[in-house]
C-alpha cells in the first residue's frame, strides 16, 4: 500500500471557485458562530447557553473559545495543511468560531471570517513555497507522519472494545482487523488497508453495545413484570396507590428541567434550519472539491487521491460524535459547524458539486430535524452511548501515539539526532510545564519550530542538513 504509507503533499494552488468557497463559507461560519447558533469546537459549545441566556458575555465566551482552540489551530491545523496540500476544520473553523463570537456586530462577523478564509487560501500558498526552498525542508519531513497516523488510527476500535467490554473481546477484535489488514494489503494492495478493519471493528463495537442494551431491557421488563404481579396480590388499595404513583412519574418527566431546556434548544435550532441547509451545502460543496479533509488520517488519504478510503474513514468517526453533538446541542442550544460530520464522506464521494450542494442541504435539514428523537434513542440505549465516549477517547488516543511517533520520524528525516533531540525535547518540555500547547498538537507545533530551528543553525554553519 504504497500511496497510503507515501502520501505526499499536493499544490496549495487553488481555483478560483475553491477559493470563493472557502472564503464564503468561513465568512458564513463566522456569521452562525456570532449568533451562537453553531460552533465547532465542541469543548466550547457547553458554554454556549450562558452566552444565548445572558449569564455570559460575548468577550469571556470568545475567551474561552480562543483558549480551547489556539493551540489546535496552530499546532495541528496550520502544521498538517502545510504538510498535506489540504485544508482541514481545525485550520478553517475554528477560528472562524473566534472571530464570529469576537464581533461586536453582526455584519462585522462576516467580514472577519471572510478574510481569515482568504488570508487561508492566498498566504498559506505563499508560506508552503518559501518553507520548501528552505535548506532544511520541515514540510516535506512531515509528511513522514503519513504512515502511522493511517495504520495506527485503524486501531480505536480495539482499543474502544477492549476499554468498555473487556480484554477478551478486546483482543478477539484485535486478531479480526490485524487480519484484515494483512488480506487487504494482499489481495487489493490499491486500496487503504485499514478500511475494513475499522468497519468490522466498529460494527462489532455496536454490535457488543447495542445486544447489552437488549439484555438490559429484557431483564427490566422481566423484573416490572415480577413487581406487577406482586402488587396485583396486595389488593385493589395497593393497585390504586400504583396508578397514583405512576401519574406523579409521568407528571415529574413532563416538567423535568432538562427535557424542557432539550425541547427548547431543538425548537431554536429548527427556527433557523434554513441557514442551516446553506450551512450544510457549503460544507458538503467543500468536500466535494478535494481540497478539504475532515480529519488527520482523512488529509493524508485526500492529499494521495483515496477519496473513498478517506469516506470510509470519516464516516467510521461518525459513530464516536453523533451523541456528543446531539447532548451537547440539546442542551446549549448551539449546533456543530460541521453537524454530525456525514456531509464529509458524502462530499468526498459525490461526482458533481451541484449534488454536493442539495446532498448537504438535505443532510443538515435531516440531522436538525432529527435531534430531538436522536436524543431520545441515545437515553434509551446508555451501552451505546457509552461506547461513542469509549470510540471519542480511543480515536484521541490513537492519533496522540501516531502523531507524536510521525513528528519523531519527521524530525529524524530532517534533522537526524539533533532533530529528535530538538522536537522531542520541545515535546518533553512543553509536558513539564503543563501542556501550554495541547497535547495532540504539541509534536506537530514541535516540528514546525524545530524545521525553523535548524535552518538557523544551518545560517550560522553549525548544521548540516541530513542528506535523503
Amino acid at each position: 500500500m504504497a500511496g497510503a504509507a507515501s502520501a505526499g503533499g499536493k499544490s496549495l494552488d487553488f481555483s478560483f471557485a475553491q477559493q470563493a468557497t472557502v472564503i464564503v463559507l468561513c465568512a458564513l461560519t463566522a456569521l452562525i458562530s456570532h449568533m451562537a447558533l453553531a460552533v465547532f469546537n465542541d469543548g466550547v459549545r457547553p458554554f454556549m447557553l450562558d452566552f444565548i441566556q445572558g449569564r455570559s458575555t460575548r468577550s469571556a465566551t470568545t475567551a474561552v473559545s480562543f483558549g480551547l482552540s489556539a493551540g489546535f489551530i496552530f499546532g495541528l491545523g496550520a502544521p498538517m495543511a502545510l504538510s498535506t496540500g489540504v485544508l482541514n476544520p481545525w485550520l478553517l473553523f475554528l477560528p472562524t468560531d473566534v472571530l464570529g463570537l469576537l464581533a461586536p456586530k453582526k455584519w462585522l462577523a462576516p467580514l472577519l471570517g471572510g478574510a481569515w478564509g482568504a488570508l487561508v487560501i492566498f498566504g498559506l500558498g505563499g508560506a508552503n513555497e518559501v518553507a520548501h526552498d528552505l535548506p532544511v525542508d520541515f514540510l516535506t519531513a512531515m509528511q513522514q507522519m503519513a504512515t502511522p497516523i493511517l495504520f495506527l488510527f485503524t486501531l480505536f476500535p480495539v482499543l474502544a472494545i477492549t476499554r468498555q467490554f473487556g480484554k477478551l473481546r478486546g483482543g478477539i477484535a484485535g486478531v479480526v482487523e490485524l487480519a484484515l489488514v494483512i488480506l487487504t494489503m494482499k489481495l487489493w494492495p490499491d486500496v487503504f488497508p485499514g478500511a475494513a478493519a475499522m468497519a468490522v471493528g466498529v460494527v462489532m463495537l455496536i454490535g457488543f453495545a447495542t445486544a447489552k442494551d437488549i439484555r438490559q431491557r429484557r431483564a427490566d421488563r422481566a423484573a416490572a413484570k415480577a413487581e406487577a404481579g406482586i402488587g396485583s396480590d396486595s389488593g385493589s388499595g395497593s393497585g390504586a396507590g400504583s396508578g397514583a404513583e405512576g401519574r406523579q412519574v409521568s407528571e415529574a418527566e413532563l416538567e423535568d428541567p432538562m427535557q424542557s431546556l432539550f425541547s427548547a434548544s431543538a425548537t431554536r435550532l429548527r427556527r433557523h434550519l434554513p441557514l442551516f441547509m446553506v450551512l450544510g451545502a457549503g460544507v458538503c460543496l467543500l468536500a466535494q472539491m478535494h481540497v478539504f479533509g475532515g480529519g488527520e488520517a482523512t488529509s493524508f488519504l485526500i492529499a494521495k487521491g483515496d477519496y473513498s478510503g478517506a469516506a470510509q474513514v470519516d464516516f467510521y468517526r461518525v459513530f464516536g460524535f453523533i451523541p456528543l453533538i446531539a447532548t451537547t446541542a440539546l442542551a446549549s442550544g448551539a449546533y456543530a459547524i460541521a453537524g454530525f460530520t456525514f456531509v464529509y464522506p458524502i462530499g468526498y464521494l459525490l461526482p458533481s458539486p451541484w449534488l454536493a450542494l442539495l446532498a448537504g442541504a438535505a443532510v443538515f435539514a435531516l440531522e436538525v430535524l432529527a435531534l430531538s428523537w436522536i436524543g431520545r434513542m441515545l437515553g434509551r440505549l446508555p451501552s451505546v452511548r457509552d461506547s461513542s465516549e469509549h470510540l471519542r477517547n480511543a480515536i484521541s488516543e490513537s492519533l496522540w501515539l501516531a502523531i507524536l511517533f510521525g513528528s519523531l520520524l519527521a524530525a529524524n528525516t530532517m534533522g537526524g539526532g539533533l532533530g529528535i533531540l530538538i522536537v522531542g525535547g520541545l515535546y518533553l518540555l512543553n509536558e513539564a510545564m503543563g501542556r501550554v500547547v495541547v497535547r495532540m498538537a504539541a509534536a506537530p507545533a514541535a516540528v514546525l519550530v524545530g524545521g525553523v530551528l535548524l535552518n538557523l543553525l544551518y545560517g550560522l554553519d553549525l548544521f548540516t542538513p541530513v542528506k535523503s
